[in-house]
């Protein structure tokens, strides 16, 4: 199966679910998008190593596993998200040491928060992105690249103050209850919005029919 390598395009806040988070993924030479909900702690994590400039005071967990791994000269070469089960990502990070190369399973949102940390390329298999990606048709990429400052995306905040999310909770068994029909409209108007977490869950319900 053949990788197709993704870009990190941001971090947006959840508007369904308190306390999470959406992770947009980028196909490198492409339009779709692969958004993966993930956790407060995690989105901070990688929002600070896109930061760059921002240090926390002590390591944070990945800090001190990149720490640990630079001491004992261990050195993450990849990360690839392979496999896609019930809305759920499943990552590898491939790891190098004295020229031997070792496989180590890890959460997707760990994975990637990791490899902005050792400058390593994310990949993830053609099939998993052409079941999970969100396509953006070729007029909404130029809207979305003239209003790119108006996006929300995480920076110092995660730092300094607790988020307030608005919005009432959704049930995943409300998308039960619709046709594909209905579902792929609600997919399209979330894609529009930029509500990438959204879609997400809509999409996962989407996957479960076919």
């Amino acid at each position: 199966m053949s990788l197709v390598r993704l870009n990190i395009k941001g971090i947006s806040y959840s508007q369904t679910q308190n306390g999470a988070y959406a992770l947009i993924l980028n196909e490198v030479g492409g339009e779709r998008k692969l958004p993966i909900v993930i956790g407060a702690f995690e989105a901070q994590s990688i929002a600070i190593a896109l930061e760059k400039e921002i240090k926390p005071p002590r390591p944070l967990t990945h800090d001190l596993f990149k720490n640990f791994s630079d001491r004992f000269e261990i050195v993450v070469k990849q990360v690839i998200i392979h496999k896609l089960v019930d809305g759920v990502f499943y990552s590898s990070l491939i790891c190098e040491r004295d020229g031997i190369e070792e496989i180590i399973d890890a959460r997707t949102s760990d994975a990637i928060a990791l490899a902005l940390r050792f400058n390593a390329p994310i990949f993830t298999y053609k099939n998993i992105l052409d079941k999970a990606g969100i396509y953006l048709k070729a007029e909404e990429a130029q809207r979305e690249q003239q209003e790119k400052e108006k996006e929300e995306i995480i920076s110092e905040e995660l730092l300094q103050e607790e988020i307030e999310l608005q919005g009432e909770d959704e049930d995943d068994s409300d998308y039960r209850k619709l046709s594909l029909s209905e579902l792929n409209e609600m997919l399209s108007q979330a894609v529009a919005k930029e509500d990438y977490e959204k879609a997400a869950r809509i999409r996962d319900e989407i996957s479960k029919r076919k």
